[in-house]
């Protein structure tokens, strides 16, 4: 029997988490400032009064003045009501977004899995971390299961948001009664096998509805050895890993087992976008490194994939309020080198890159570790198409 039980109440799906992220990167500037809080929150405990949060924000009370530093106290104190009274008990990690002055705004997202303590207060939201948790933390599907039964969960963001349930009758309590011990047997190898045919089934429904590329077994090593086994070509390529799960384990310690593997497979896929990005250099085909090279090919709209490490920062950096040109330089250009416009300002071109690569829907790749992005630059991007003009190293 299967039965759907629907969303499971709070989870957030990727698709909300992609929405939020472009709203925020859409929004208008205005004069007072986005305060941007991430919060890092030990379950049954609120987030507000944390003492880093708290020094950040004398921090950024010495760098504003007048008005501004009256729309930050006005924004701070909404976001701090917010994580002292409306973060629920399960949440792990909270990101909020406030303004206060003409156009005040306020986004809070709870998600079950951590976020970094963090505070800033800029023209723009501070999206890295979202862009980071969407990288980190999206969609796959996880099979739980038993001789008796199966568990299908879709995990978004560390959440299950999906679950379906598939039992197999109980055949036992026949015996004897209607069946001898041969038919008994004959007909749960029978039952055993449409069961496990049933699980692939869903299995393959769900991934094509929704389009996972992930897939993870859990549960008894024999069964998920029979599935596996069993799997079709397509569904194979998307198994990562298989989880050893008692029948009593709670889906919850399930599901957290399933995350570190999931984590690990994403960064091995971001280490191996680097190797593609390398070989593209080496080539002299579809690749660009650099900060002003990437942040050029991704202005131009060639970017096909944004290969960043988490480590990377730019340095100074400018950008151009009329036409969006931007680049890494130590001293501001009096004017922009893109439409000659007077109305160029100082800039983080790493929010840069993210917020123009979230705008054009091109995939990012954050790598934790790599030595050979490093010495790239920290930055870079796998191309669409070629400008023969380009300096794809600079």
């Amino acid at each position: 029997m299967t039965q759907p039980s629907g969303a499971v109440g709070y989870a957030m799906e990727l698709s909300q988490l992609q929405s939020h992220i472009r709203a925020l990167i859409t929004l208008e500037e205005e004069e007072a400032p986005m305060v941007s809080c991430y919060v890092h929150r030990a379950i049954g405990r609120n987030g507000s009064g944390h003492p880093l949060l708290e020094r950040r924000a004398r921090a950024i009370r010495k760098v504003l003045a007048g008005q501004q530093l009256e729309d930050f106290e006005e924004a701070f104190d909404r976001i701090q009501r917010y994580l002292g009274m409306e973060v629920r008990p399960t949440t792990r990690g909270v990101a909020t977004f406030a303004r206060a002055g003409r156009r005040p705004f306020f986004l809070g997202l709870q998600f079950q899995v951590p976020l970094p303590h963090r505070l800033s207060a800029n023209a723009t939201a501070d999206i890295f971390h979202l862009v980071k948790l969407k990288d980190s933390y999206h969609r796959y599907i996880v099979l739980i299961s038993t001789e008796e039964s199966a568990r299908i969960l879709e995990v978004n963001l560390g959440a299950i948001t999906r679950e379906v349930w598939v039992e197999q009758p109980e055949l036992r309590e026949r015996v004897g009664r209607e069946w001898t011990q041969e038919q008994y047997q004959n007909r749960r190898r029978n039952r055993g096998d449409r069961f496990l045919k049933e699980k692939i089934e869903l299995v393959e429904k769900l991934t094509a509805a929704a389009g996972h590329t992930h897939l993870i077994l859990a549960g008894s090593p024999r069964v998920a050895a029979r599935i596996r086994n069993c799997l079709p070509k397509h569904l194979q390529a998307k198994l990562i890993d298989v989880v050893p799960a008692s029948a009593n384990a709670r889906v919850t310690d399930v599901v957290a087992a399933t995350l570190s593997t999931f984590i690990d497979r994403e960064q091995q896929e971001s280490l191996d976008a680097v190797a593609e990005l390398l070989s593209a250099l080496r080539r002299g085909g579809l690749g660009a490194a650099g900060s002003a090279a990437t942040v050029e090919a991704l202005r131009r709209g060639q970017a096909d994939v944004l290969v960043m490490a988490q480590a990377y920062e730019s340095g100074p950096a400018w950008c151009c309020r009329d036409c969006g040109w931007a680049d890494a330089m130590v001293s501001p250009p009096e004017r922009c080198a893109l439409c000659d416009s007077g109305e160029v300002r100082s800039a983080n071109l790493k929010e840069i890159m993210i917020k123009l690569a979230e705008r054009q829907s091109v995939e990012v790749e954050l790598v934790q570790h790599s030595d050979l992005l490093m010495d790239l630059g920290g930055v870079g991007c796998l191309l669409r198409y070629a400008a023969p003009e380009q300096d794809r190293w600079a």
